[in-house]
């Protein structure tokens, strides 16, 4: 059950990618980010009464940094989304386990104290020079086709979600439930969405057009309670990250969809790119557990 949790969450994620695509046509990314967030703050206000959870916390500014974060990784998500071949913006997406290998490598050297004996980082650090390579296969497509700035900002969606799962895993520690930390979230989106349609404006509204909207909040709530819940049910640390690694799964859905709804087209180089990726995150997932064992799992 723990697999199938997953997988469905990587599927949900992946359909509420398709109404992003979908919505931007009519919408800018400013609009997209705050009607993501206004859904998804009411569900999970309405979730969090439900399960008696209270949204009163002590560590607010902790959550007004994990929102400006996790909206910075969101914006770009959506815009890389937007403008890239569905499965090319779903891989620079989920690059974020590779950034926090990085993160973790880098903390080791840098704050080893001299003298002291550091642990072979050789596997960890050929995982993430491959993702890396693989980055320049997959780009290199979209460099030609002239969507060198849209591959880019891709890549920092990545970096973003990797300091927003960081932050969540802090968070976890402290006690924040579920439910409040993706509830504040939802605030964070929505003001920072309503501040963005001040600046770009607002598009036209057709309840055709609107009717985009509503999944992306709902699939984008609901895919994080598959998630957790497919976390939840591990019961040692192979059955965590057989979950972090079923996530991936959501690359394939998006490609499929991506091919079949909006005749995506990636050359050989680009799918070749995008499979170096998978694996070396793979690697790079499976080596970070074992440097760090006892790290909470992430959330997308």
């Amino acid at each position: 059950m723990q697999a199938i949790w997953m997988i469905l969450s990587a599927f949900i994620f992946s359909t509420m990618a398709v109404c992003v695509k979908f919505a931007a046509q009519y919408f800018n990314n400013a609009e997209l980010v705050f009607y993501r967030g206004v859904i998804g703050m009411v569900f999970m206000a309405a979730f969090a009464r439900m399960r008696g959870t209270s949204l009163a916390t002590t560590v607010l500014p902790m959550h007004i940094w994990r929102s400006v974060v996790g909206v910075t990784a969101l914006s770009t998500w959506f815009y890389a989304i937007a403008h890239l071949p569905l499965a090319t913006a779903m891989t620079l997406n989920y690059m974020s386990s590779v950034w926090i290998a990085a993160f973790l490598v880098g903390g080791t050297l840098v704050f080893a104290k001299a003298g002291e004996r550091i642990e072979s980082q050789g596997a960890l650090v050929a995982a993430i020079l491959a993702s890396f390579a693989g980055v320049v296969m997959l780009l290199r497509p979209t460099i030609a086709q002239n969507q060198a700035f849209a591959g880019l900002i891709g890549l920092l969606s990545g970096l973003g979600a990797a300091f927003a799962y960081m932050q969540v895993m802090v968070l976890a520690r402290l006690g924040e439930p579920e439910a409040r930390t993706v509830f504040y979230f939802a605030v964070g989106t929505t003001i920072t969405g309503a501040l963005g349609m001040v600046l770009l404006g607002l598009s036209p509204l057709d309840w055709q057009h609107a009717l985009w909207l509503l999944p992306i909040g709902l699939l984008a709530s609901l895919g994080q309670l598959c998630m957790t819940k497919a976390y939840s049910m591990s019961t040692n640390h192979g059955g965590t990250l057989m979950a972090a690694n079923l996530q991936y799964s959501g690359i394939i859905f998006s490609a499929l969809c991506g091919l079949a709804l909006f005749g995506d087209t990636i050359p050989p180089l680009g799918w070749a790119g995008m499979g170096l990726i998978v694996l070396s995150a793979i690697a790079a997932t499976v080596l970070r557990a074992r440097a760090a064992p006892d790290a909470p799992a992430e959330e997308h």
